[in-house]
């Protein structure tokens, strides 16, 4: 009586199985589960239950691709290493290299290859991760190394170096008006290592990447925003893919342009790498984009892509004062600074005690207009930034500014940080000497770039020009015979011996 089934179809009936067939069902049945449960992963990671058609075509037409050609070089039926390096990163070998044993370590294959479905679902989980945070810790856990424990890894100064390098060759080969090449690049990022390390062989993700959350939170954006645009656009090449030069795709410059402005026998005014580091932790507003696409021209999905990327074109940094140029004191600087409305940063190089060592360099960096006040002043976009010898972010926040050069009574010269007893930087009223974290250097040189648009240059350019016509036109003055008669100068020179004069009516 317990082995009967009932069943309904139309009619109502009941079919009696016998014991031994009900027990063969059973077994059966329990048979196609653990089969199922067997077969959900395969060898090349890819799980039956989720092989269906993925929702993001660009993946897919990419990953079909990719296998193509895997078949047809190699006879593997998946997507190898080598096939993934040649035709979509075939400028970044060892990065493309780290970035499959990624997708490959997190897929839990055990083949060499990925399959299809395990290429989709990997590369569909990482195009999709939308935290900066999240980010950031990705990129540095393919530069890492595993420790004893599988679940651990640590990074190396050798590590995080190369993942550095990464960023920078990406920015300088896709910088405005051809790739750039910067010989203090290596200072650059030997100052982040020193100041992020501490001297030590290793350290955690977690820490690196909150260190780097700190000082550099960007660091990785560019490099992130091109590997999105391979995997998404590349299949539109064919089969081709990116492995020829005329197929290789391109971004907008991640860092600001700089003005090429030189002069002979001075050292380089800003270099790029500092432009390229700084650019990772300015604000919007100093590195904003000088001709935003507007809607209005058709350019709106170019918009729309643009606001979910961020910063896609920097504004043009221009120098505005160099003191190996335009003199050096107080005067100069203010004629050079003043009347600028944008955004600007301060480069104050020390002379360094010891001639081995490099020059200790600070940058103060405001996103306002610099004025003269016997208070503190700027907004929360304020920042103090040591970039030599190491690099850190100093202080950032509002009030931070400080310039007064006429005013007595109040302490004269440039100084920031928040606590005005104690300032991090300090210039003395002669321009000649300052101090950086209380200790005293003598001043190599002072520079400021303005970070706005061209249209915050030429405003202030028309303004100094109507200063010097101003200037001129008070110097020659016409005065007629009446009132010279009643004015104090007339009275001035008649005492030093001159009592009389032509006049041109007598």
């Amino acid at each position: 009586m317990g082995n009967q089934v009932s069943r309904s179809g139309g009619t109502t009936g009941k079919k009696t199985f016998s014991p031994s067939e009900a027990q063969n069902n059973a077994q059966e049945k329990s048979h196609g589960q653990s089969n199922k449960k067997a077969m959900s992963r395969t060898a090349s990671g890819a799980d039956i239950e989720h092989s269906t058609h993925t929702q993001f075509l660009p993946l897919d037409n990419l990953a079909k691709i990719l296998v193509g050609l895997a078949q047809k070089e190699e006879s593997v039926n998946g997507v190898t290493s080598s096939v993934f390096e040649r035709y979509l990163f075939p400028r970044y070998s060892e990065f493309a290299e780290r970035l499959f044993a990624y997708l490959h370590t997190s897929s839990k294959a055990t083949t060499t290859h990925l399959g299809l479905a395990a290429f989709k679902q990997q590369a569909e989980r990482f195009l999709g991760i939308m935290k900066d945070r999240t980010i950031l810790e990705n990129y540095i856990k393919m530069y890492s190394r595993s420790s004893s424990s599988s679940e651990c890894c640590e990074v190396t100064p050798d590590s995080l170096r190369a993942l550095l390098m990464t960023s920078y060759r990406l920015a300088m080969e896709n910088y405005s008006g051809g790739s750039q090449t910067c010989l203090h690049i290596h200072r650059t990022i030997d100052a982040v290592l020193i100041s992020c390390f501490h001297g030590k062989d290793s350290l955690s993700v977690s820490y690196v990447a909150n260190w780097l959350s700190q000082h550099c939170p960007r660091i990785v954006q560019g490099l992130h925003r091109y590997v999105v645009h391979v995997l998404t656009t590349a299949y539109r090449n064919g089969e081709t893919l990116l492995s020829q030069e005329r197929s290789q795709l391109r971004l907008e410059p991640g860092t600001p342009v700089l003005e090429k402005t030189t002069f002979e026998g001075l050292k380089p005014l800003l270099p790029v790498s500092h432009a390229w580091l700084l650019s990772t932790i300015l604000p919007i507003s100093y590195t904003q984009a000088e001709d935003p696409p507007s809607e209005a021209s058709g350019g709106a999905s170019h918009a729309l892509i643009a606001k979910m990327v961020g910063n896609a074109c920097p504004s043009h940094w221009t120098l505005l004062y160099n003191s190996g140029q335009h003199g050096n004191g107080a005067n100069r600087f203010l004629h050079h600074v003043l009347g600028y409305r944008g955004p600007t940063l301060l480069f104050i190089r020390g002379v360094s005690l010891d001639e081995a060592d490099d020059c200790p360099t600070y940058c103060v960096c405001s996103a306002v207009e610099w004025r003269e006040s016997h208070l503190y002043w700027g907004d929360e976009d304020s920042i103090v930034i040591e970039l030599l010898p190491t690099y850190r972010v100093v202080e950032k926040g509002p009030k931070l500014l400080y310039l007064n050069t006429g005013i007595r009574g109040y302490p004269q010269g440039i100084r920031a940080g928040s606590d005005p007893r104690n300032p991090c930087v300090n210039i003395d009223q002669s321009f000649g000497s300052v101090k950086l974290a209380g200790v005293p250097y003598r001043i190599a040189s002072l520079e400021v770039w303005g970070c706005g648009d061209r249209k915050s240059r030429e405003r202030q350019l028309e303004i100094k020009k109507w200063q010097v016509k101003e200037a001129e036109r008070q110097r020659v003055v016409k005065l007629s015979t009446t009132d010279w008669l009643d004015h104090p100068d007339r009275y001035l020179l008649e005492l030093a011996g001159r009592p009389s004069y032509n006049n041109a009516g007598s």
